[in-house]
């Protein structure tokens, strides 16, 4: 089941997702020691396209792909980018066309074997795919109690839905061609009023499943999601620790 394929989903993502991205970015380019733009990026389970603008700044063009046309519609427009829609296992390119491809918070939900013998294909000899992810980690920097409660409280109303945890290792990766070579932790804060912290928290697979796959009404959820957090905060807005792994994998030189 595809969680972000409904058209209220999609509106909702597109408006309340905070941008984390060009953080990600910048250590990309730190780590792959980027001097000047490469020609050609690819952004698998692009969404919105929040992760894809961001790599404006690192490519010249900007290829975005998702199997899902109701978020590629609220997609955001730029000169230099482009939308396909396609899915990550099927990538309709030619062998060996991009230099990197980016993968962000979309990896866990693609068939990864059929994905990374795909995406090995489409990148070009000693080619970079990097997968990363970006975390609401539920730590309230104005008030450690928010933590605990969130914990207890959230995923026990609204489940996570099922999804590939598996962690990428260094053996997982070569059968397909790839080597891992970097893993990088990051952070992130993001501040938000009690309004915003529910509209984002609308935007997750959990609530998702409970209103488009569930039947809930989303106007429950938020009254919940209001009543039950928005005691936490001790001001008008609250910070918050997003952040999460960034992987490294080059796609190995033929024999």
């Amino acid at each position: 089941m595809n969680h972000f394929s409904h058209p209220t989903a999609a509106k909702r993502y597109a408006r309340a997702r905070p941008l984390h991205a060009d953080v990600v970015i910048e250590r990309i380019a730190k780590y792959l020691k980027l001097q000047n733009p490469m020609r050609l990026a690819l952004d698998v389970g692009c969404g919105t396209g929040i992760s894809t603008v961001a790599l404006k700044e690192i490519s010249a063009r900007v290829v975005g792909v998702d199997t899902s046309a109701e978020m590629l519609a609220h997609a955001q427009r730029e000169g230099s980018v482009e939308y396909i829609r396609a899915a990550a296992e099927a990538l309709p390119f030619c062998d060996g066309t991009f230099k990197l491809a980016t993968v962000s918070s979309a990896f866990h939900w693609f068939e990864r074997e059929r994905f990374l013998f795909e995406i090995s294909r489409v990148l070009t000899r000693r080619g970079w795919l990097v997968v990363y992810n970006n975390a609401f980690q539920a730590r309230m920097q104005e008030n450690d109690a928010f933590h605990e409660a969130f914990r207890a409280l959230y995923p026990k109303r609204y489940p996570t839905p099922i999804r590939d945890w598996r962690p990428v290792t260094r053996e997982g990766v070569v059968e397909y061609g790839f080597d891992l070579l970097h893993e990088e932790k990051y952070t992130n804060d993001v501040t938000f009023t009690p309004g915003e912290l529910v509209d984002y928290l609308s935007t997750q697979s959990n609530i998702i499943a409970a209103v488009e796959g569930g039947g809930e009404r989303l106007d429950s959820v938020r009254e919940w999601l209001t009543a039950t957090f928005t005691p936490f905060f001790t001001g008008a807005t609250a910070t918050f620790e997003f952040g999460g792994l960034i992987t490294f994998l080059r796609k190995r030189p033929l024999a």
